[in-house]
């Protein structure tokens, strides 16, 4: 289990009432269970009394101080699975969401429940040979992602800094608020804020080729990604927790799908990916240095969170230390 603050457990009488809103007065709840691998929302799953299953997930109190993108990340999500559905990527439905605040303080939503196993759990159960077409359909899935197009760059959010008419503007206004987020919250970092600003900055001319803002999960490590066994192999059944999707450079997807490696290490999403695109994904020079910019960013995120979240040091602390290593590797290629 994770143990985050942010993850503020909700009561028998408010999932009650949250079930009665979202599906009528005569529904209730016969079965509950906290779901204890995420690390941001409270999440559930629930049967109702027609036997239907589903999630909840409960956004944090509004009143949390967190990050500072980390602002109604429960509309992005909502936001993330109606596009991505509408494209035709596997997503949970969205059974019913009350991002109103009028009867609960937090934001909710009850998905459609994935009955089969994420792909970080399958990883001992699943083959090398077995892993390949999962991470082609994966790539495919992806590609099919980055078709859908936001009207600016950066993260679809109210009153956002990030959300900007070019894809440079918002990339950097994200990292001016994580660095001013780790800053506030004393964070150890490889180099002072501003050295890495001035290091990461350097490279803005690299974000000028994109010139279309893709929808970009950037969270897709394998623990959200669901995968089910089939008479002919493991198949991709969704892709799950969409709060942190912004409008982008589809290059930066590949830095949470190839999670601590290199994407040239699995080449399988790649192929996957220009089999929807028709297009080659050459990594070039340039493409490797727009890389080590977003996994900068990511890295970033992660060595700053842990205050807001107030993880225990057991789980966090190798994670942290292992993190910081690493983006100082990735500023050193910058």
């Amino acid at each position: 289990m994770v143990y985050s603050r942010t993850k503020v457990p909700v009561s028998d009488a408010d999932l009650a009432a949250m079930v009665r809103r979202g599906f009528g007065a005569g529904t209730g709840v016969i079965e509950c269970a906290e779901l204890t691998d995420g690390s941001y929302n409270a999440a559930y799953r629930v049967r109702l009394t027609d036997g239907t299953p589903l999630v909840l997930k409960v956004a944090p109190p509004p009143e949390f101080t967190l990050l500072t993108h980390e602002v109604d990340l429960m509309r992005t999500e909502v936001h993330f699975y109606e596009r991505a559905a509408a494209a035709g990527v596997p997503v949970p439905r969205v059974a019913f969401a009350d991002l109103s605040r009028e009867t609960f303080d937090r934001d909710y939503v009850f998905l459609e429940l994935l009955t089969t196993t994420d792909l970080y759990s399958s990883r001992e159960h699943v083959s090398t040979v077995d892993m390949q077409p999962v991470r082609r359909e994966i790539g495919a899935a992806v590609a099919r992602l980055h078709t859908v197009t936001g009207q600016a760059y950066g993260y679809p959010l109210r009153e956002s800094a990030t959300w900007q008419p070019t894809w440079r503007d918002a990339f950097f206004a994200m990292i001016d608020d994580i660095l001013a987020d780790a800053s506030r919250l004393h964070t150890e970092l490889p180099e002072a804020p501003g050295a890495i600003a001035t290091r990461l900055g350097r490279h803005a001319d690299a974000l000028d080729a994109v010139t279309r803002p893709a929808l970009v999960h950037f969270d897709l490590w394998d623990g959200n990604v669901f995968i089910h066994p089939t008479p002919h192999g493991w198949r991709l059944t969704g892709l799950i927790d969409g709060e942190r999707a912004l409008y982008g450079d589809p290059w930066a997807e590949f830095v949470s799908l190839a999670l601590f490696r290199d994407v040239s290490e699995v080449p399988e999403l790649l192929e996957g990916y220009t089999s929807v695109t028709g297009e080659p994904a050459e990594i070039t020079e340039e493409i490797r240095t727009r890389l080590a910019l977003y996994t900068s960013y990511l890295y970033l995120l992660v060595v700053t969170e842990g205050p807001t979240r107030d993880y225990e040091p057991a789980h966090y602390e190798p994670v942290r230390r292992e993190t910081l290593e690493l983006l100082a590797v990735q500023l050193a290629k910058l």
